[in-house]
């Protein structure tokens, strides 16, 4: 009788410990919180969702993690940007290509539908915003604004606008706005 005591109160803690263990993995795994979209700084952004090296025309350039952001969405699918080392391409190229975006949902960019992909992007002189696949071809274009009042600028990051459910993808003080269609 005893024997099946302590079997029965050892399988007991080893189902509680399971449980606890289960319910701290669903919380790590789905940082946002019930409800909430999530806006992801630099620190945020791991290998796990965004790749260390991408494909963009023909070759594979290193991610510059330190210079990436994102949305991390209610129901948990991801808008990510990183800035790329794109010291191999051409010099037309790197003129447009210099970050890489991730979209698991359909963006609205300037008034302009953008689908789920793998885009190269970048911030042209003259207020302009091009997104483009991966072969380098133009996907989209839209006016990008230019914001003097930000305090600190750094060469890529993702905070939200002031509309509720907009976000906006600044390089340095450049940025344009987009939202989830």
């Amino acid at each position: 009788m005893e024997r099946f005591t302590r079997c029965l109160v050892f399988l007991s803690l080893l189902l509680l410990s399971l449980l606890f263990r289960h319910s701290l993995d669903a919380r790590t795994a789905n940082p946002s919180p019930a409800g909430q979209d999530t806006v992801l700084k630099a620190a945020d952004i791991t290998p796990k969702i965004f790749p260390e090296r991408v494909f963009f025309r023909g070759q594979s350039a290193p991610v510059q993690f330190r210079n990436s952001g994102g949305v991390h969405f209610a129901d948990d699918l991801f808008v990510v940007a990183a800035m790329v080392d794109s010291s191999g391409y051409s010099t037309a190229i790197k003129e447009k290509y210099q970050a890489y975006l991730l979209n698991e949902v359909t963006l609205e960019i300037g008034g302009q539908t953008l689908k789920p992909g793998a885009y190269g992007i970048g911030f042209l002189n003259g207020g302009k915003f091009v997104v483009m696949d991966l072969g380098a071809n133009d996907v989209l274009q839209a006016a990008s604004q230019h914001d003097a009042e930000m305090k600190r600028p750094v060469p890529l990051q993702v905070l939200a606008s002031a509309t509720a459910g907009s976000y906006r993808l600044y390089a340095g003080r450049d940025y344009v706005e987009f939202r989830r269609q």
